[in-house]
């Protein structure tokens, strides 16, 4: 990842050190062993950072972290041996030909470390989070749609990529393409080399997602946000978290974090329809202006109609400063929610409501987020295909919200079919419960492989037909492609096809090889054996 972007100016090891003490203190304990050499740390220069022993360049710190799978402390030879100019953990041994510094938390280490060397990049921009369950890329791309449309430069970071806007004389050009950062939220010295690299070229604002792993893993620690923004709290990650309360509580961290930001004015926007809206609530120093959303009229914005149909939506929303009334192209009550975040952060960010509804007006929405394939123009005058639908949702919430939206959908003489399954190696409690959710919801079900990894794809697909308890309108394909295939060649032109769980992805992890898989094009592969020559939109 480094190689895309802009590389820090070294740095005397003494001064990081002396910056950590000052900043972190005890929290962080830095205490230096000195290397077999008589180099002094005064000596020593830092050019990086580095925490993958395969990747350390010289002159980089390298950080050995524990892992859950594997203990970085194994590689610090050959970390050494690659030309890292000091190492950090949290254990002490060596002696090495580099000095080591103990530190009692490596991965809050790592990070307070990498905002010095870049330079404090987050005091520079604008960070506006999101988090949550559902709805976090949407809300995200809807933020930075709305103010770079309002000549506000504003990246991008999240499960897609990362993206740098284009301004010319001023005028936003339209969407860049994606950088690969790896995880929704990056590891926190890969994130500090992102933010500098922003802020070095003419970002001033970044919608970003922030997952519940970046905050239990202190990949944000550090971080100076302007803004924190709750979509919703359901079940998920309980794989790593183990419990619903430390996945909301890891969430909540968030805007705790905020509190002790050093960027003003600051802005907490939240999901008052959220069962644990209070608990964030709470959360949130009397300092910051709060502004809630939902359904509620007690949320300083919220619904006061809403109009759903296959071409989109035809909204009244209050706000804080009167009723607007506009139009979008999304769909769905899930996507009324994303939009409502996205507003309620770009008027903590100073935007007024008719240009948050003109930027809005033709979003078109995000790769795998409830996405259309269809027939192109010259085919569909001829030809009538079922409504096909991909979207990424893999939770038991994400599952009902595009199911029930795409019930809306449905004439009253079709169907509504759906493909799904679940990911190997993760949360297996929601597997019978998405069943159970796709069961009520849809008049046909083919349940198939999402990401097996690792486990058996046929015990996987067991677990979700525990849900399942009717035995009529229920396939069981554990070939993705075969399944999809499937569903598009029999359904009936008024019928609506679902393919959920991997929306954007283009790859399927299969034991222990990646394959490329796209849904949208085994989507476009159906419909061209159904039909003839397709495209995509």
């Amino acid at each position: 990842m480094s190689t895309q972007f802009d590389p820090p100016a070294p740095k005397a090891l003494k001064q990081l050190l002396s910056e950590l003490r000052r900043d972190n203190g005890a929290a962080l304990a830095a205490r230096e062993v000195p290397a077999r050499s008589s180099k002094a740390a005064a000596d020593i220069s830092v050019t990086g950072i580095a925490y993958d022993s395969r990747h350390v360049e010289p002159g980089n710190a390298f950080f050995s972290i524990e892992g859950f799978t594997t203990d970085g402390n194994k590689f610090i030879n050959d970390a050494v041996e690659k030309g890292a100019s000091v190492v950090f953990s949290e254990k002490e041994s060596g002696p090495y030909s580099v000095p080591l510094v103990v530190v009692k938390d490596a991965r809050a280490a790592i990070a307070a470390v990498s905002a010095d060397l870049y330079e404090q990049p987050s005091k520079k921009l604008r960070l506006l989070a999101v988090t949550g369950t559902n709805g976090k890329t949407t809300t995200t791309h809807l933020i930075e749609q709305i103010l770079n449309s309002n000549g506000q430069p504003t990246g991008l970071v999240g499960t897609l990529g990362a993206r740098i806007p284009s301004f010319i004389d001023g005028k936003y050009q339209g969407e860049s393409e994606y950088l690969d950062v790896k995880h929704t939220t990056p590891q926190a010295s890969d994130l500090q080399a992102l933010l500098f690299t922003m802020a070095n070229r003419g970002v001033r604002k970044i919608a970003m997602e922030v997952s519940s792993h970046a905050l239990a893993l202190k990949r944000v620690y550090g971080c100076n946000f302007a803004a924190a923004c709750l979509s919703n709290i359901t079940q998920d990650h309980l794989d790593f978290h183990k419990t619903m309360e430390h996945y909301w509580q890891s969430k909540r961290q968030l805007f705790e974090i905020l509190g002790k930001s050093a960027v003003h004015p600051r802005t907490a926007v939240i999901n008052l329809d959220d069962e644990l809206a209070q608990e964030f609530i709470k959360a949130t120093a009397k300092d910051i202006n709060l502004i809630t959303y939902g359904y509620s009229e007690k949320a300083s914005i919220h619904v006061k109609k809403g109009n759903f149909d296959f071409s989109g939506m035809k909204l009244t929303l209050a706000t804080p400063s009167g009723v607007i009334s506009f139009s979008t192209k999304l769909t769905g009550r899930f996507n009324l929610y994303n939009i409502m975040a996205a507003m309620a952060v770009c008027m903590g960010e100073g935007v007024e409501k008719e240009a948050i509804a003109e930027a809005l007006t033709d979003f078109g929405g995000v790769s795998g987020r409830f996405e259309v394939v269809s027939l192109p123009a010259h085919l569909a005058t001829t030809n009538r295909p079922p409504l096909c639908i991909v979207d990424y949702a893999h939770t038991p919430d994400g599952l009902e919200n595009i199911l029930k939206a795409a019930r809306a959908l449905v004439p009253e003489d079709g169907k509504l079919i759906a493909i799904f399954g679940c990911g190997g190696d993760r949360d297996a409690s929601k597997r019978p419960q998405m069943g159970e959710i796709a069961e009520n919801l849809a008049d046909e079900l083919v349940v198939t492989s999402d990401n097996p990894r690792s486990e058996d794809p046929q015990q996987i697909i067991a677990d979700i037909l525990t849900g399942i308890k009717r035995l009529r309108g229920v396939t069981v394909e554990a070939d993705r492609a075969k399944a999809i295939e499937t569903a598009v060649l029999s359904a009936n032109i008024k019928d609506v096809v679902v393919v959920a769980g991997k929306g954007h992805e283009t790859y399927q992890i299969l034991g222990d090889r990646t394959i490329d898989f796209d849904d949208r094009i085994e989507v476009a592969k159906a419909l061209e054996k159904r039909f003839g020559t397709l495209t995509s939109k």
